[in-house]
């Protein structure tokens, strides 16, 4: 074992724990405090074991919870954009390609390289495994959401065009699972969790 690899192992380690400190806009479930980017990735992967019968073909299951598990690694860094924000969303991109470069260059080269492949395929979403991911990053909010009586959506003024539009890629990413996003909708929408139209804009 090469002490130097494993020295840069561990670093990463510790520096990854700070994803921890990175507070979303979602809530927890039970409304007690804000989830952090850990937890979310955490949730993320455990949907992908629960819900692998209804990915489409092609579809890597394993790939997909290694996917989920980086994806907002570069958080760390950049911080969580919310997804409705269309002002932080307009330099998100390249605040994040700027995070991976540093984080996952503090691993030893093939394993940084292997990390910055899996995080690439995701922000691309352009694989059968990719989407599906994608499709379930989409979905867990919207459980929050649904969960805390409107949660987000309540306290920014979110319509039902802005989470359509948000959720859209589960039609093709996980087809299976789109019959139950547009029931879920329709019910949020007739609990008044979810306006049919816009009441606030995002700043930020």
């Amino acid at each position: 074992m090469q002490i130097n690899r494993l020295t840069q192992q561990i670093q990463f380690i510790i520096e990854i724990d700070r994803l921890k400190q990175v507070i979303r806009q979602t809530s927890l479930m039970d409304g007690s405090r804000r989830e952090n980017s850990a937890e979310h990735s955490w949730h993320l992967a455990l949907m992908a074991i629960a819900l692998a019968e209804y990915a489409p073909e092609g579809v890597d299951i394993f790939h997909a919870i290694k996917m989920l598990l980086i994806h907002d690694l570069v958080e760390i860094d950049a911080g969580d954009t919310f997804c409705y924000d269309v002002q932080g969303n307009h330099n998100k991109a390249e605040r994040e390609v700027q995070a991976a470069l540093r984080l996952f260059g503090l691993l030893p080269a093939n394993q940084g390289s292997e990390l910055r492949l899996l995080w690439d395929e995701f922000e691309a979403g352009e694989t059968p495994t990719a989407k599906f991911s994608a499709s379930l990053d989409r979905i867990q909010p919207l459980l929050h959401n649904q969960q805390t009586q409107g949660g987000t959506w309540r306290i920014h003024g979110i319509s039902r065009d802005q989470v359509m539009k948000r959720v859209a890629p589960v039609e093709t990413g996980a087809p299976e699972l789109w019959p139950f996003v547009l029931q879920l909708i329709d019910d949020c929408v007739q609990q008044g969790y979810l306006n049919e139209t816009s009441t606030l804009k995002i700043h930020g």
